[in-house]
């Protein structure tokens, strides 16, 4: 990873907090796929990784994310849209 999009102080700051059911929650995938493209709108996508136990691109969330991109559309939400396409 390149130098430039590290950073070096996030050890000695607290990381953001995600609004996570519980694993075993029948909606946890779904809103684990949501953090973690807030995560990334944050530019903090390891953080949102490390809370949901997911890693960015896993295929198990793909339905979820596809949902979001769809919601991110019909919105006129080109941010959420692009992160959505990415993670795609």
């Amino acid at each position: 990873m390149s130098r430039a999009f590290v950073r070096e102080d996030d050890a000695e700051r607290p990381g953001p907090g995600f609004d996570l059911p519980p694993r075993d929650a029948p909606h946890y995938d779904e809103a684990a796929a949501r953090a973690l493209i807030e995560g990334a709108h944050r530019g903090d996508t390891r953080s949102a990784e490390e809370a949901t136990g997911y890693r960015w691109g896993e295929s198990v969330l793909v339905p979820h994310v596809e949902r979001l991109l769809e919601q991110a559309v019909e919105q006129d939400d080109l941010r959420l849209a692009q992160l959505a396409r990415r993670y795609l």
